[in-house]
Order: structure tokens, then C-alpha cells, then sequence
């Protein structure tokens, strides 16, 4: 059987880039994701980039020469895959039909804090350290701050948009106890397999669930435009085979805590895509909630670093 990557001591430039694919690459999947789902439907599409991605990965590790997991292996895999990929990232690119990219990014933003309120193995240190509380109470005031204004969630208009906001809340939970999930239950699998595993069940569930709501009933082939299908490409290849094979391999290597400071820098990355390429706009509050939250998981992961020293 294929050890796993977690035996081998990984190299800083190594390390260095694979934050930067989830840094960079992944902040621009919030723009790419808006663009796919304007001509396809959003569960359909986390379906096709999900399986699609994961058979690709699957294929190369086989050729690789690398054995498929074990039954029970497959099935601890595919459950983190479904908490991580269908809730967290699917949850992502259904709410995108309704808020703004950087609204979403900024609820996207708290996956740190959640890190460390379900860490259970690190609670004794964590809720003992008097900064990472400072964090986590400064993340959450920025939350509230978010709730609190007026023009992104407005309560007399459309309630999908309040609604959309609590599944993205939804899917960062899980995506969060996905990832620990994953961290502290290992297989005997090598990176390539468990992401294969775990973005194949991801893009099964979506497929089951863009059928069981009839967005399949809204699917018009003819109609995708060539810039839909660029973005689903792109969310293929650089969101899934390169940014997420980034993102399980520094779950393995280093503290989940420290991968999830990613969530801080793609808000910035995707409020200022969104803004050049799609034209939104973020107001002066929505900016203040982001710098709050921001300014918490700092402080988190500060702490964090600080005592490894």
C-alpha cells in the first residue's frame, strides 16, 4: 500500500507554494464560480468540476502506481470529502447566485475561528491562551458587525438573501470539521487518492443534489456560453487539482489552524477580483466587518505561531 505524504519531511520552498495556490488560486475561484454558474446551474456545476477533477486525479495516481484505498479507508475519505467539497465549497456556489462574491468571502473569512472552536484536541491550549480568545471574540464582533448592516442583509426585500448568508455559515462549519476531520482520522492513502476520493464523493452528492431540486430541469447545454465553460475549466484544474491538492497536503503537514489562514487572504483577493471583473461593490461597512474579522484570525493565528517558539 502507498504510505502516506506525512511520513516524508517536506521542503520550505514545497510548503511556500502550496500556500501560495491556496492563497492566490483559491481567491480567484469566488470570480470563477460566478462566472460557470451564469449559464449553469450551481449544484450541477460543483457536480461536474468535483467528479470531473477527481476522476482526473484518481486516473493519474493509478498511473502513478499507487493503490486504491481499502473500503473502510474510501468511506472515512468520501465523508470528509462531503463535508469539505459539498458543503462547504457547494454551499459557496449556490449562495453565489443570490450576494456578492466579497460578501461571500467574508463569511468565508471565519473558517480560522471555527478551526479553534472545534479543535478538540487543542482546546485545553486554546481556551486557556487569553490572545486567541482576543481572536476569536474580534472575529465574532466582526460577524455581528456583517449581520448588523442594513445593506447586505435586507430584511424587508428577498429573505433568499439572509437565507443564502446562513448556508454559507453552514458550509464553513462543516467545511471546517471536514478538514479536522480528515487531520486527526488519517488513512493509509497517499495525497493524490484522497483527494481523488474526496472530490468524486463531493461531485456525486452534488449531482444527486442539483437532480433532487430539478436544477437539471434548467440545464441547456446549448445555451452555456464558451466564458461558463472557461470558468468551469478553471475551477477544474487550478481550483481543484492544483488548489485543493495544495490544501490536503498542508492539512497533513502542518496545523489545521495555520492552513486556515488562507480564509484571510482570499477575501482580499476576491473583493478586489470581483470588483475588476464583475463590477461589485463592497460597501465602507461590509469593508470594517472584514478588517474586524480579518484582525481576529490574525491574532489567532499569531498566537498560534508564537507559542511554537
Amino acid at each position: 500500500m502507498q504510505p502516506a505524504l506525512t511520513l516524508r519531511q517536506p521542503s520550505k520552498a514545497l510548503i511556500i507554494a502550496a500556500f501560495a495556490a491556496i492563497y492566490i488560486i483559491w481567491g480567484s475561484t469566488y470570480i470563477a464560480i460566478a462566472i460557470a454558474i451564469k449559464d449553469i446551474p450551481p449544484l450541477l456545476m460543483a457536480g461536474a468540476r468535483f467528479f470531473i477533477a477527481g476522476l482526473i486525479m484518481y486516473l493519474y495516481s493509478r498511473l502513478r502506481g499507487e493503490s486504491t484505498p481499502d473500503t473502510g479507508s474510501i468511506s472515512r475519505i468520501s465523508l470528509s470529502g462531503v463535508l469539505m467539497l459539498f458543503c462547504g465549497t457547494g454551499s459557496l456556489a449556490w449562495v453565489e447566485q443570490y450576494i456578492p462574491t466579497g460578501l461571500a468571502a467574508i463569511i468565508v473569512a471565519t473558517v480560522p475561528l471555527w478551526f479553534v472552536l472545534f479543535d478538540k484536541q487543542g482546546w485545553k491550549y486554546n481556551f486557556s491562551n487569553k490572545w486567541i480568545m482576543a481572536g476569536l471574540a474580534i472575529g465574532f464582533i466582526g460577524v455581528m458587525l456583517l449581520f448588523a448592516d442594513k445593506k447586505s442583509i435586507d430584511f424587508s426585500g428577498d429573505k433568499i438573501k439572509l437565507f443564502s448568508i446562513a448556508i454559507l455559515m453552514v458550509g464553513t462549519i462543516c467545511w471546517s470539521i471536514g478538514s479536522l476531520y480528515s487531520k486527526y482520522k488519517p488513512v493509509m492513502a497517499s495525497t493524490g487518492m484522497k483527494a481523488a476520493f474526496q472530490m468524486m464523493a463531493a461531485g456525486l452528492m452534488s449531482f444527486v443534489a442539483g437532480f433532487i431540486t430539478g436544477e437539471h430541469h434548467h440545464l441547456d447545454f446549448g445555451a452555456i456560453s464558451s466564458g461558463s465553460l472557461l470558468a468551469l475549466l478553471y475551477l477544474i484544474t487550478m481550483g481543484s487539482l492544483v488548489g485543493y491538492m495544495a490544501y490536503v497536503w498542508l492539512l497533513s503537514v502542518r496545523p489545521p489552524s495555520i492552513v486556515g489562514t488562507y480564509a484571510y487572504v482570499n477575501p482580499v483577493v476576491a473583493v478586489f477580483l470581483g470588483s475588476l471583473i464583475l463590477n461589485e461593490t463592497i460597501n465602507p461597512k461590509q469593508l470594517i466587518a472584514l478588517a474586524v474579522i480579518l484582525g481576529g484570525v490574525i491574532l489567532v493565528s499569531f498566537a498560534k505561531e508564537k507559542n511554537k517558539l
